[in-house]
């Protein structure tokens, strides 16, 4: 397999997240399942991002083991650390702040319409509300498992380079498997807030979440680097945790019930195709 064929097939591991994009434009009337549904896509989340923290902190690991044992310096594992530290606390804090500026009320919005019972106009306005907030939850999970992506794609990249060819093509299975179940990931809240999205955000989206596969696999077959690929996982683990987050106090107020049978449901689908990507690998 040359260069050109693995980054063209990781491209496609990449954009298989839209076949569950498109749930975005189905209308859902049940608070159940809407509140099932919301979690299914935090329980994805979740399998993520265990996996992701023990991919990113098993280098760490070696590191200290090898300068505890004398055959590394620790300059290395503080290194490492260091890079691990500050990923995580980007992903998880920037994500925060962004959306607290673009939350930040108008002047309008910041004048109260009157005493008393709720205004007919304020009624209005919280719909709209809730809908924009769901749309910036659904873009923060796609810009989370576009990072998370792009760590997969250096992933691809760098067993590409190093001549294994049978495990790049065995990464590019698993993930073209779990961006499958990612894009109904992201289009989860939408559901919750009875948000039927546009092509164009879906489209946008699947971009953001999918795209950075390829762009990882270009990366990752020019050049190795731990410090990049720690960093990269550390991100976006950081950045899944903020947005898992955001998605269950949602549920908790639809069906806390349903939220915990959604939770178990996502986690078990991101489960199932890790099992596949295993029983593949022999």
């Amino acid at each position: 397999m040359s260069t050109t064929q693995t980054i063209l097939l990781g491209a496609i591991a990449g954009f298989t997240i839209y076949l569950g994009l498109p749930l975005g434009r189905v209308r859902v009337a049940s608070l159940g399942t809407k509140a099932f549904l919301n979690a299914a896509s935090a329980g994805i989340l979740v399998f993520l991002l265990v996996e992701i923290l023990a991919h990113a902190t098993e280098p760490v690991e070696d590191a200290l083991k090898e300068a505890a044992e004398g055959q590394a310096a620790w300059g290395q594992f503080a290194a490492l650390g260091l890079v691990y530290a500050i990923g995580f606390g980007v992903g998880l804090l920037a994500l925060f702040y962004v959306g607290r500026l673009r939350r930040r009320p108008s002047r309008t919005e910041r004048t109260s319409i009157g005493p008393g019972a709720m205004a007919v106009a304020e009624a209005e306005l919280s719909q709209p509300a809730v809908q924009s907030a769901a749309l910036r939850t659904g873009m923060a999970i796609a810009a989370g498992i576009g990072l998370h992506n792009f760590s997969e794609g250096l992933a691809i990249g760098q067993a590409a380079q190093a001549g294994e060819m049978t495990l790049a093509a065995l990464l590019i299975v698993g993930f073209a498997l779990h961006n499958a179940t990612e894009g109904f990931g992201i289009v989860g809240p939408l559901a919750a807030a009875n948000v039927r999205a546009s092509w164009g955000w879906l489209g946008l989206a699947g971009l953001i979440g999918g795209g950075p596969t390829f762009l990882g696999t270009i990366v990752g077959t020019s050049f190795s680097s731990m410090y990049l690929f720690v960093g990269c996982l550390a991100l976006a683990a950081g950045a899944l945790l903020y947005v898992i987050g955001e998605i269950l106090p949602v549920g908790r107020r639809l069906s806390w019930e349903a939220t915990l049978w959604g939770l178990m449901a996502g986690f078990f689908l991101g489960l199932v195709t890790e099992l596949v990507l295993g029983v593949a690998g022999g």
